[in-house]
């Protein structure tokens, strides 16, 4: 499932975000990845020990725990904290598929489900970065509003497009779902949106209820903690 989540941050995060990368000691991105994955990176990121990363990663979640389509389309069990990443200067990440596990704080390790890039200057600031996300019904091209996110499936196989003019900053993480299959948990998500439609329409509260029924039962049915 590929969705467009509007406005996460509101405009006083995303300054305050902005403002801090702006004066960030930034590290090369491909130091992150395996051998393959260094080969098509070329970007910027702070480092994962940085302290700004944590206090930038808190605001990025404490937005997400107030945004109730987040919570619905990714059923979030586990998140790797946000990583920021700068490309400028034709800086660029070629076709690549997310990492499957990924390491938490402590050890404890990440399933990654769902990806998810959150933009954090307007799409008019630099020239290029698109993002580029792969799946069976063509190419989708993601170049997104400062403060909205898009959320895809791991699995997909996705590039930026290289910066020509301006700088791209973004918050990227990977959820660990509660639902690990991509189809089921597009099927909650629809049946979830339906019910909420139907709540503020006025429709039969009894049809609403058994409705709602049957979108926890598939849950408890289809959940992994």
């Amino acid at each position: 499932m590929l969705l467009h989540i509007p406005e996460v941050l509101n405009p006083h995060e995303v300054a305050r975000l902005r403002n801090a990368l702006d004066l960030a000691e930034w590290t090369d991105g491909s130091e992150t990845v395996g051998a393959l994955g260094a080969q098509v990176k070329r970007n910027q990121q702070l480092p994962d020990a940085s302290p700004l990363r944590h206090e930038l990663g808190q605001i990025v979640l404490a937005a997400l725990a107030r945004n109730p389509l987040y919570h619905a389309a990714a059923l979030p069990a586990r998140v790797l904290p946000p990583r920021f990443n700068r490309y400028a200067d034709q800086g660029t990440y070629g076709n690549h598929v997310d990492g499957a596990v990924m390491a938490l704080p402590g050890g404890a390790q990440v399933r990654s489900d769902v990806s998810c890039t959150l933009f954090l200057n307007p799409p008019d600031a630099y020239d290029g970065g698109e993002l580029i996300i792969e799946d069976t019904y063509g190419e989708h091209e993601v170049k997104l509003a400062a403060g909205d996110l898009i959320l895809y499936p791991s699995s997909s196989l996705h590039r930026v497009q290289p910066v020509s003019r301006g700088a791209r900053l973004a918050a990227f993480f990977w959820i660990q779902s509660l639902i690990r299959d991509d189809g089921q948990r597009r099927l909650l998500f629809e049946m979830d949106s339906s019910i909420q439609r139907l709540l503020g329409s006025g429709a039969d509260q009894r049809a609403v209820l058994q409705l709602t029924g049957v979108y926890h039962n598939l849950l408890r049915r289809w959940a992994e903690t």
